[in-house]
């Protein structure tokens, strides 16, 4: 269980965050959306402690995660994997070693420095790549992919690092149709496994298609947490405002070009396996929306 518990975080004058409250459960895919400047990348950089908090705290699993330091914060990071728009590669490294630095932490620094890695790790890193369909492309510098590929290396070196939870800022808002899929379904698939994936989303087709909660944003503040199915209209416009709603729109329909997905439930495979998501959301709706 990750717990956000009134975080608030504050740049100068400006409050990015304002008291965020949320519980997600372990095997959750949340969509995060809202406008730009609505504070949800800065939420996700909050959990991953690439910011930290102004006020309030975050929890995982009872560990509480605005708190921690040294070597602590870095397992925490290993564990909480983050996904970056820019996808955030060494350009002038090959693909299969830019996965593997996905498992970097904990590892002896000078083994690092040198980049010299197992061959366990290498097999490894070449599964991630076959995960995702992108096998061949081991051997080539990394600057040299497209950017749907290199965002598929990226989603690699997340899983090296073998990680409870991850993080995706806007991972598809710079790629074509056709790898904006191929880039969500294997976050899909990801999280078919049981871990949690939060994404940040600028489009309401592909929040609505892949994610089975949606939390919605604007200046800062949480003003709608609920199902795809209860994404309306009406509360759309209480994220994006009247202006911002077309716009939102428009570009679900004409930027990525994805055909819904059907949720079925899932079967419990252990103990650890997630309490049902109604039981931990509420759905919020501004004053003087109709009953």
């Amino acid at each position: 269980m990750l717990k956000i518990s009134h975080v608030t975080r504050r740049f100068g004058d400006k409050i990015a965050v304002n008291d965020v409250t949320l519980d997600i459960p372990q095997g959750q895919m949340v969509g995060i959306i809202g406008r730009s400047g609505a504070g949800k990348s800065t939420l996700l950089r909050m959990i991953n402690r690439l910011n930290d908090v102004s006020s309030g705290y975050i929890e995982f699993d009872g560990s509480k995660v605005s708190a921690l330091k040294g070597q602590a914060l870095r397992n925490w990071q290993r564990d909480c994997a983050m996904i970056f728009q820019q996808f955030n590669l060494v350009p002038r490294l090959d693909v299969i070693t830019n996965v593997m630095l996905g498992r970097l932490n904990g590892r002896n620094p000078l083994l690092n420095l040198l980049q010299v890695f197992s061959a366990d790790e290498q097999l490894e890193a070449l599964k991630a790549l076959e995960r995702l369909d992108i096998a061949p492309t081991a051997m080539q510098w990394a600057q040299t992919l497209s950017g749907g590929q290199q965002q598929r290396v990226a989603i690699a070196r997340a899983l090296m690092q073998q990680p409870k939870m991850i993080l995706a800022d806007e991972p598809i808002a710079s790629l074509d149709p056709r790898n904006a899929q191929i880039v969500m379904d294997s976050l899909r698939d990801i999280n078919a496994e049981g871990i949690t994936v939060i994404t940040n989303l600028h489009t309401l087709d592909t929040a609505r298609a892949y994610c089975e909660r949606i939390i919605g944003m604007a200046q800062g503040k949480v003003v709608f947490d609920g199902t795809p199915g209860e994404l309306t209209t009406y509360v759309a416009r209480s994220i994006y405002g009247a202006d911002g709603l077309k716009e939102a729109f428009s570009e679900a329909m004409t930027s990525t070009a994805i055909a819904p997905v059907q949720f079925l439930p899932r079967t419990p495979t252990n103990a650890q396996q997630a309490p049902d998501p109604a039981q931990n959301r509420t759905l919020r709706v501004t004053k003087g929306d109709p009953p």
